[in-house]
């Protein structure tokens, strides 16, 4: 009986990982799935280029500006609870996206989306550190967590680009439904109830300061949403134009609000979404920056690459999503390969060759955006080396970003690193979308490459710059890994 116990309860613990790890897979799946069917959404829903923007910016704006006030909400109110209704969230909102009959009511619920994977990415990681409490066993779920970004990040050009030529644009969304009901069943049935301490939280629920930082999360989301729009606009309304200045005092204004709520709820001693003070420290200040513009290149070039391919040189979304599995297949195995080389040497070196890595990539690929076959197998070598250099950086840029931070603030430095990414994959498809529209397609393509390579190019300076020299690396917390 022990015996048959021990295996039910391994059975059970494998059930929960799969649940918990398919509403992962559907959060990373959903930032690159939707890239090649792009040009079906606007074919269809009659969408300009800067709707076609916000269609991919709306999860990424949502998600990146809630990551960490969902993480505090798991804290306060329970992993379980938290997974469960962000898997209810994702499934409703997935389900109702492919009956979107306008770009506006897409983008709305491409937002909502980006809600409900907020809520999803925190709350999986308390449920496995409460699920798993002996060390060894956690970090091997982590492992098995972990991987399940880099088939996501694969999976989805080929999965968004197969489903879309078969099916329709719509197909992409309705994937999500029986895989966000099958994790809600696993998990519902295997999760351990959440703590006491999330009850506790719960009666308290009057205290509106305890836990979530509800004033610095109002400033950041419209100081994020004004920045984007304005970016998004100034090319088609012109920069002097009122929306787009309106877009930067917006961002000004809630940028300037919240750095001064955030001083006085720290100096109070209240909760915050980033302690200020820990910018004060070069390794993180320069990580979080770094971790900006690793996603600023890859989600820029991932959209002006897709609609580049199918609209200039008539590739089908299918055939778009083979068009990236160069840059992708690197980011399923290398960051283990990194991972062990930063445990040995450190953080610094990796990280730079990271960021020459993807600059030079990028470059390359900038000077292959023609049709011919000399072209097209350039731009494939080059996004190959953009996807080794993406899974050299964004491992380091973990390790010296949780590192630079006392323990007990792993959490918060992992998650400001989340967010810093997101923030930067938001900028980057407002920013390079923006610069290819006001070229023209063919120019404005290689435009937009050369202004990634380049910035990608001065992040690989600055990181070797001002990216403290290891003392003895420390990886990260277990209990909170990087997305």
């Amino acid at each position: 009986m022990p015996g048959r116990r021990r295996t039910d309860s391994r059975r059970g613990n494998g059930l929960l990982l799969l649940g918990l790890s398919l509403g992962y897979f559907m959060v990373m799946l959903d930032t690159t799935v939707v890239t090649v069917a792009l040009p079906a959404i606007g074919a269809d829903l009659s969408g300009s280029l800067g709707a076609l923007q916000w269609v991919s910016n709306g999860y990424t704006l949502t998600f990146a500006a809630l990551l960490l006030t969902a993480g505090a909400l798991a804290d306060r109110h329970g992993g379980r609870r938290v997974f469960l209704a962000g898997l209810w969230l994702f499934g409703a909102c997935s389900g109702v996206s492919a009956l979107a009959g306008s770009m506006g009511a897409l983008i709305a619920l491409r937002a909502l989306l980006g809600v409900a994977g907020a809520l999803l990415l925190p709350a999986s990681l308390t449920v496995i550190a409460h699920a798993w409490t002996e060390p060894a066993a956690r970090a091997r779920a982590m492992g098995v967590w972990a991987a399940i970004s880099g088939s996501a990040l694969a999976a989805g050009p080929l999965v968004g680009g197969a489903l879309t030529d078969r099916f329709g644009w719509q197909a992409i969304f309705l994937v999500n439904v029986p895989v966000a009901f099958l994790a809600l069943a696993l998990t519902a049935r295997h999760a351990p109830p959440d703590r006491p301490g999330a009850d506790r939280g719960r009666a308290d629920r009057g205290r509106a300061d305890r836990g979530v930082d509800l004033p610095g999360q109002v400033c950041a989301v419209p100081a994020l949403t004004g920045l984007t729009c304005a970016l998004i606009e100034g090319g088609p309304a012109g920069w002097g134009s009122l929306p787009v200045l309106g877009g930067f005092a917006v961002f000004a204004l809630s940028g300037g609000l919240f750095v001064l709520v955030e001083r006085r709820r720290e100096a109070a001693g209240r909760a915050v979404m980033l302690p200020l003070g820990l910018l004060r420290d070069r390794t993180l200040a320069t990580g979080l920056g770094a971790g900006l513009l690793v996603n600023f290149g890859l989600s820029g070039v991932l959209f002006v690459l897709s609609l580049h391919f199918q609209r200039a040189h008539g590739l089908s979304a299918f055939g778009a999503g083979v068009a990236f599995l160069p840059l992708m297949l690197p980011t399923a195995f290398n960051p283990v390969f990194t991972g062990r080389l930063v445990g040995r040497i450190g953080a610094r070196r990796p990280a730079v060759a990271g960021f020459l890595l993807m600059g030079v990539g990028v470059l390359v690929a900038a000077a292959a955006t023609g049709g011919s076959t000399v072209a097209r197998v350039a731009t494939a070598g080059g996004l190959l080396v953009l996807g080794f250099g993406v899974s050299f950086a964004i491992p380091s840029l973990m390790t010296a970003v949780v590192g630079a931070v006392a323990k007990e603030q792993s959490g918060i430095a992992s998650g400001a690193l989340n967010s810093a990414r997101q923030t930067g994959a938001v900028l980057g498809v407002a920013v390079l979308g923006a610069t290819a529209d006001a070229a023209g397609d063919g120019s404005g393509t290689r435009l937009a490459l050369l202004v990634a390579g380049v910035a990608l190019l001065a992040g690989a300076a600055a990181v070797g710059a001002f990216l403290a020299r290891p003392v003895g690396p420390r990886g990260p917390s277990p209990a909170r890994p990087t997305a």
